[in-house]
């Protein structure tokens, strides 16, 4: 049995052609979102977006930077540095897969393009991968699409080194491997603390392939680790009830890419994306939940009868307590969604 889509929702709360985009990012940051890039239509030729929109949810205000040709990206990944920087790994230039950097500072509105350090070592080419923040100075790279040299058997893993002071960086080649992906999830959790050691984080990866299958990527001591744990009590609360509705199904994500995910306290909540299985129709709005406090964590899978949410290329963010749904294509996977909305629980 699958639980009745009536059990939750997406609210609107804002709407603008600014957001209408797909495969972009969105950085909550000071209590704003920030979208960056992306592609306005499924056409494998346009010319990706390069500008910076910024959402603030209490006022409700949109203001957009202008477009800058050289910093134009889509289906790459961006991570926040500094609590200031906006930091653009990788990703389609419209001519081809680049892994090169570079970044938004927030406080003065100014774009700055990083050089490589003498040791880097990088990618052939970056896009649909996942850019993990390790720290303010150490990122995790995990998978990529296709193109030349395509890894078919596996997903190469980089340590991407960082320093923003000198805007420079050096991707360094793991030894270990994943399976092969694009389109997929990343997500940083706390292991599970084993005798004679203090424990840590490991890095999970899922999604872009024909399984559902999690890989890990990396695992680091708690002192290597400096990212902050959002404060959200009360969506912990409604989702701690939502995992435990009568007749919720147990189910993992499976064939599943260009999903989006975020982690909210033992929660990870996986939203929307492309079924790689089916020919039609293969935009979906079903909703996972990763509990974390179950031994071993357990999915459990929500369905939606609500077509005008499908949503493919999309993103999540959470900030101040709500998880917020921005752009996207929707359920034809080419008219991108100028909606901003949030996850709601009607009951």
């Amino acid at each position: 049995m699958t639980c009745s889509g009536l059990l939750w929702t997406w609210k609107k709360v804002s709407e603008d052609e600014l957001f209408a985009r797909a495969y972009h990012t969105c950085t909550p940051a000071r209590g704003k979102l920030y979208l960056f890039g992306g592609v306005k239509s499924g056409e494998p030729k346009d010319t990706p977006l390069g500008d910076v929109v910024m959402f603030d949810p209490e006022q409700k205000s949109v203001e957009s930077t202008v477009q800058e040709s050289m910093f134009r990206r889509s289906h790459h990944d961006t991570v926040l540095l500094g609590e200031r920087w906006l930091c653009v790994v990788g990703g389609w230039d419209g001519s081809k897969r680049v892994s090169s950097l570079f970044s938004y500072d927030t406080d003065r509105g100014e774009w700055a393009l990083w050089t490589e350090g003498p040791t880097n070592n990088p990618p052939v080419g970056l896009s649909s991968h996942t850019c993990t923040k390790i720290s303010d100075y150490e990122l995790r790279v995990v998978g990529r699409e296709g193109g030349l040299r395509t890894q078919r058997r596996y997903a190469s893993v980089y340590t991407l080194r960082v320093n923003p002071s000198t805007k420079t960086y050096w991707y360094k080649e793991e030894e270990s491997r994943t399976a092969s992906r694009s389109g997929h999830s990343a997500v940083l959790l706390k292991s599970n603390a084993k005798a004679g050691n203090k424990g840590g984080y490991s890095l999970y990866v899922f999604g872009g392939r024909e399984s559902a299958a999690i890989d890990c990527a990396g695992q680091w001591t708690t002192d290597k680790i400096h990212v902050s744990t959002v404060h959200s009590p009360r969506l912990i609360e409604q989702l701690s009830k939502l995992v435990s509705t009568v007749g919720v199904t147990q189910e993992a994500p499976k064939s599943l890419r260009h999903h989006s995910c975020t982690l909210i306290g033992p929660f990870v909540v996986v939203y929307g994306g492309e079924i790689l299985t089916k020919n039609r129709d293969a935009v979906c709005n079903d909703l996972y939940i990763y509990d974390k406090r179950c031994s071993p964590p357990i999915w459990f899978h929500f369905s939606s009868s609500d077509r005008q949410h499908k949503r493919v290329g999309h993103q999540t963010c959470l900030l101040n307590d709500h998880l917020y749904l921005v752009g996207g294509f929707g359920s034809d996977g080419k008219t991108p969604c100028p909606e901003i909305c949030v996850l709601d629980f009607p009951q």
